[in-house]
């Protein structure tokens, strides 16, 4: 009998956290080695307990789940992230599978298919929901359209950008570290294809991103 898979379950939400740790709990294929409601405390157990796989939520306070792949793909090359969310904008689907994800699932996903998927995530093959696979091949046969577009957190960081806040202040409001709002800010920058934040606003109001 082979060893169960080592699961780390990452999501702010303390109800759909606790359920996604019971369903797995009950399966001898999985052991849940730990859970956390923010990327900071993800990376400290990761460290501490050495998962196969950690099923990764995108919004998050702290540290979002965008970062902290690419935290987990620097420090922790053994351990690959299956990201599990309620977001499929283009922008959220490339950004994290750039940032090291192994996988992309929508909460929505049936539990047997989220158990098959956690088993390849482990062996690091490709994990994607068909619709976030229909998703991605579309921006890739359509790269030019999906660089500009921009996720909701983006519009967020951007339109708080417009207001004169500073990044501190960007992330006290949005419960984000200073280094994420910087990251959010620099996609920006590159789908906008532009230099600096002015710049950013100036474009984001011409194409109707900001209102």
């Amino acid at each position: 009998m082979t060893d169960p898979i080592r699961v780390l379950v990452v999501d702010d939400h303390p109800v759909v956290r606790a359920g996604i740790v019971g369903m797995l709990d009950n399966k001898p294929d999985f052991q849940i080695v730990g859970d956390a409601d923010n990327g900071e405390d993800a990376l400290a157990l990761i460290a501490e307990r050495h998962p196969d796989v950690v099923l990764m939520d995108l919004r998050m306070p702290v540290m979002d789940g965008i970062e902290t792949t690419r935290q987990v793909r620097a420090q922790f090359s053994a351990v690959n992230v299956l990201i599990l969310t309620t977001y499929d904008t283009d922008s959220d689907i490339v950004t994290a599978i750039d940032a090291g994800a192994v996988g992309y699932l929508l909460k929505d996903t049936p539990r047997d298919n989220l158990y098959e998927a956690i088993k390849a995530a482990a062996k690091g093959e490709s994990v994607l929901a068909p619709k976030v696979a229909s998703r991605l091949l579309a921006h890739m046969r359509n790269p030019v359209e999906a660089q500009e577009q921009l996720s909701e957190r983006e519009v967020e960081v951007l339109r708080l950008v417009s207001k004169g806040n500073t990044n501190k202040q960007i992330g006290k409001v949005l419960h984000i570290s200073v280094a994420t709002v910087k990251t959010h800010l620099i996609h920006v920058f590159q789908k906008l294809d532009v230099p600096d934040r002015a710049s950013a606003v100036r474009v984001a109001l011409e194409r109707g991103l900001l209102s």
